[in-house]
Order: C-alpha cells, then structure tokens, then sequence
C-alpha cells in the first residue's frame, strides 16, 4: 500500500460522544484526544474527512439544517476537515451513500482526488468498517459499548480508543499480514499489537455481513 492520503471519521459515537439524532450543537462532546489525533495527522499532511449517516433527517427529528450547525460545532471542537459526507436517507431508501454502502466513501475519496486504497475510514460499528472495505479502502474500528461483539471480530483492524487508531495510521501499519500469509485483522491497544482474525468483504458489490448493525 502507498502511504496513507486521507482518514475518514465516522461522526457520532467515533469523533463526538453519540447523542442520538442530536440537533443541538451545545450537546457536541468531542472523545477524549479527539484533537490531538486529528492535528497528528494534518501535521503530516494526511487529509481528513467525515462520514456520517444523518437518517434522523428522513425521520423528521431534525433538519438539514440542524446537521449543518452540529457539524459546524464538530469543527469548531475538532479543527477544518477536508471534506464532509453525509446522508440524510432513512434505511428503507435504498440510498447508495448510506453506510454500509460505499457511496459517502467514494465521494470523499474522489473529491480528495485520492484513491480509496489510500484512504483509512475510522469508525465505531460494522457498518462503518463495511462500507470502507466495499469501497477499496482500509478501515479501522474503534469499539464503544455500543459495538456489538460479532461487530469487532468482523473489523479488518480494531484499535482501544481514537488515539490508538491515529497511532496506527501515524507508524505505518501493515496492512497486510507477513511473509505472505492471508490477511488478519489487527488489534491496536494502547501498547501493544496482536493479530486477530476476521476480514469483511470486499468490492461494492460484496454482499453485507448478517452481523452488521445498521443506524
């Protein structure tokens, strides 16, 4: 793999504490050493973006407007990001950028004119991790109590917390197993790293784990 051009975060529960459907910027709460794992990475010019499924849009709990205003507040917390996908569809749509599809990937990628092998999409739920690997690029889970199990198992690479993902972005990580062997996901705690198993398919065309949990 080429070095790393760009990181894409998944929004609530992964840069900002998750409060559901939330449409009032005071309520934002970055993660603890959000910011600093962000500066990390505009320091060596690694660009960034955000991915985010709104669907609470198309649940009429808040607007597109409300979206603006929290993602401006997410910034304002956090520092510029170099792009920002969202979608407003509701599961039932059938929206090609809603996560786990690869949509939003793709559209960040292509506007960051990197290619999604490039790319790193850092989330907190199977989807997240899905719609990376269905777009060409690599991804990293980083777990909250809200991550199912099956979910972490499933993730090509799962880091302890925010930093720890940034961390393994920031050293180079071996996205591929050594001396040839197949490719194993990879742990990322806060001193060490082990291989674990699991691998979610790949190409948009993949069909969806029966594990995923879909916001």
């Amino acid at each position: 793999m080429s070095p790393v051009r760009a990181v894409l975060f998944d929004r609530d529960g992964t840069l900002v504490h998750d409060v559901p459907y939330n449409a009032a910027p005071e309520r934002v709460r970055p993660v603890e050493g959000a910011r600093e794992a962000l500066d990390a990475l505009r320091a060596r010019g690694i660009r960034t973006g955000v991915v985010t499924n709104q669907s609470g849009v198309a649940r009429g709990l808040l607007t597109e407007a409300d979206v603006r205003r929290v993602n401006k507040r997410v910034e304002e917390l956090l520092g510029p990001f170099d792009v920002w996908a969202v979608c407003p569809h509701g599961p039932e749509d059938g929206c090609p950028c809603r996560k786990p599809r690869p949509g939003m990937i793709l559209d960040a990628a292509g506007r960051l004119g990197a290619d999604p092998a490039d790319c790193v999409v850092v989330g907190d739920i199977g989807s997240d991790a899905e719609a990376a690997c269905r777009a060409g690029a690599h991804a990293v889970l980083v777990p909250t109590p809200v991550t199912r199990p099956e979910e972490t198992a499933a993730a090509p690479h799962v880091a302890r917390d925010l930093p720890a993902a940034v961390r393994l972005v920031l050293d180079g990580p071996p996205w591929e197993a050594p001396d040839g062997a197949p490719a194993l996901g990879l742990y990322a705690g806060a001193e060490h790293v082990m291989w674990a198993s699991g691998r979610l398919p790949t190409g948009p065309d993949a069909a969806p784990p029966r594990t995923g949990r879909y916001l």
